[in-house]
C-alpha cells in the first residue's frame, strides 16, 4: 500500500509515456517548443509495463492515467493499454489527451481496454485555438471527441484553461455546446507549471471568476463532498440534471487533503505530488536488476515522505524546475 505519514494512501497511478507535444500552448511551454527527453532515458514499454504490474498487484493501486507531454504520440500506445488491461486485478484506464491523432486511434485504444479519455480543449474558436495552442488543429481536436465517444470511451471529459484576454468570456458557451454533445465539462485553474515560468496568481481565472461566469447562464447545484470522494474537480449539476460541470481549483481550493495520486514521469520518476520539488528515481533501480519487492519498498518510500500539502500558498512557494509537459498532468 502506497501511504503517507498523513494517512493518504494513493491508488491511483499517472504515468506519462513521453515529453513531447505536438502543440505549443501558451501556459505549458514556449513557441520553439523545449530540448526533449532524449529516447534512452524513456522507460521502455517493458519497463512501464512492469512499474504498472508492480502497482497494480503490490501496491494497491487500482486506476491507471496515462499522460504526456501527449500520449497519443508515444509508439506502441495501444500495445501498452492492452498490457495493462490484462493485469489482475484489472486497473480501470484513462488517456489524457489533446485530441490530436484521437480520430483514427480511439476505436483501437477502446478495443484494446481502454475505459475513457480526457481531452483538452480551451475554446470553440478556432481562431482563438491558434493563438492559445500556435497550431491550426481546432478541427482534428473535435473529430477526436466524437470518435472517442463513438468508440463509447465514457464518459468523454473535456478539459479547460481560461485565459484572461482570449477564452475567459466562453465558459458558458462551451458549457452549453459540452452538454449538447454528450461530453463532461471540467474547467482547470491555471497552475504554476508552465516552462516559462510565467505564472501570476493575480493574472489567472479563478473558479469563483467560472463559476460566476456560468451562473450568468445556467443555475448550478453544487454534487457535494459525498460524490466528489478523491476527486480533483467539484462538480455541479446544471439546470437540475443530469449534465454536470466539473472545476478543479488546484490554487484557490486546494484539495490536498484527499489527494490519493502517484505520478511516474517518462523518464522513471516518482512524484508523490504534481508540485513537488523532489523525485524519485525508479529507472535506475529498473536498471541494476532490483527485484519487484525492492522497487516497491522504493516506491512506498518515496510516497511515505508526501508533504501535507502543495504549498501554493505559502509565500515561499517556488515552481518544480520541470514544467508540466515533462512531468505528467
Amino acid at each position: 500500500m502506497l501511504i503517507d505519514t498523513y494517512g493518504r494512501v494513493a491508488t491511483d497511478l499517472r504515468v506519462s509515456l513521453t515529453d513531447r507535444c505536438n502543440l505549443r500552448c501558451t501556459y505549458c511551454m514556449p513557441e520553439e517548443g523545449l530540448q526533449w527527453l532524449a529516447k534512452p532515458d524513456l522507460l521502455t514499454d517493458d519497463e512501464i509495463v512492469r512499474l504498472v504490474r508492480i502497482a497494480v498487484t503490490t501496491l494497491g493501486v487500482d486506476e491507471i492515467r496515462f499522460t504526456g507531454g501527449e500520449p497519443l504520440l508515444r509508439p506502441g500506445l495501444v500495445s501498452l493499454v492492452e498490457r495493462c488491461a490484462a493485469l489482475r486485478p484489472r486497473p480501470r484506464i484513462s488517456l489524457t489527451t489533446n485530441g490530436i491523432g484521437l480520430a483514427r486511434t480511439a476505436a483501437a485504444l477502446a478495443d484494446a481496454g481502454l475505459d475513457r479519455v480526457n481531452v483538452s480543449l480551451d475554446t470553440l474558436r478556432p481562431d482563438v485555438f491558434q493563438k492559445l495552442t500556435r497550431r491550426k488543429r481546432h478541427q482534428d481536436v473535435l473529430d477526436g471527441l466524437a470518435a472517442a465517444h463513438a468508440a463509447g470511451l465514457a464518459p468523454v471529459k473535456i478539459n479547460t484553461v481560461l485565459m484572461p484576454g482570449l477564452n475567459d468570456d466562453e465558459a458558458p458557451d462551451l458549457l452549453s455546446w459540452a452538454l449538447d454533445h454528450g461530453y463532461e465539462l471540467r474547467f482547470i485553474e491555471q497552475m504554476p507549471l508552465d516552462a516559462q515560468h510565467g505564472w501570476r496568481r493575480d493574472g489567472m481565472i479563478t473558479a469563483a471568476d467560472i463559476l460566476a461566469s456560468l451562473g450568468t447562464r445556467f443555475a448550478l447545484t453544487p454534487e457535494g463532498a459525498d460524490e466528489r470522494g478523491a476527486a480533483p474537480a467539484e462538480r455541479w449539476l446544471v439546470d437540475g440534471g443530469p449534465g454536470r460541470v466539473g472545476v478543479i481549483a488546484s490554487v484557490t481550493r486546494p484539495f490536498c487533503g484527499a489527494c490519493d495520486r502517484t505520478r511516474l514521469t517518462a523518464d522513471g520518476q516518482i512524484r508523490n505530488c504534481l508540485f513537488a520539488r523532489e523525485e524519485s528515481d525508479l529507472r535506475a533501480a529498473l536498471r541494476s536488476g532490483a527485484t519487484d519487492e525492492e522497487i516497491a519498498g522504493r516506491w512506498k518510500q518515496a510516497m511515505w515522505g508526501k508533504k501535507a500539502g502543495s504549498g501554493l500558498d505559502d509565500p515561499s512557494f517556488l515552481q518544480p524546475q520541470r514544467p508540466m509537459s515533462a512531468i505528467g498532468g
